[in-house]
């Protein structure tokens, strides 16, 4: 089974949030957000339905249990993933 902290956190960078920002949109605090990511908690079932609803994936995405496509993004500058998360939301939006 997939870390859910690790997939919380990258589907919070993708989307360009930062852990306040997400804290605010489930009225939660940052550090609610942040033992998430760690491990330390797991959400309640209302939460991980309302990741679910921001993100836009299904919950069996975020317990692991659904695959979705990765791509390895690691040695791109920020300005590089930028464009290319521009580039799939353009072709997301067709």
């Amino acid at each position: 089974m997939v870390d859910f902290g690790n997939v919380l956190k990258s589907l919070r960078i993708q989307n360009q949030l930062t852990q306040a920002q997400l804290a605010q949109k489930l009225g939660l605090t940052k550090s609610v957000i942040s033992a998430y990511e760690t491990g330390i908690r797991m959400p309640s079932y209302d939460i991980l339905i309302s990741i679910s609803k921001i993100f836009k994936v299904t919950t069996d995405y975020l317990l692991g249990l659904e695959k979705r496509h990765d791509i390895d993004l690691s040695g791109l500058t920020e300005e590089e993933i930028s464009a290319l998360l521009n580039l799939i939301y353009a072709m997301k939006r067709r």
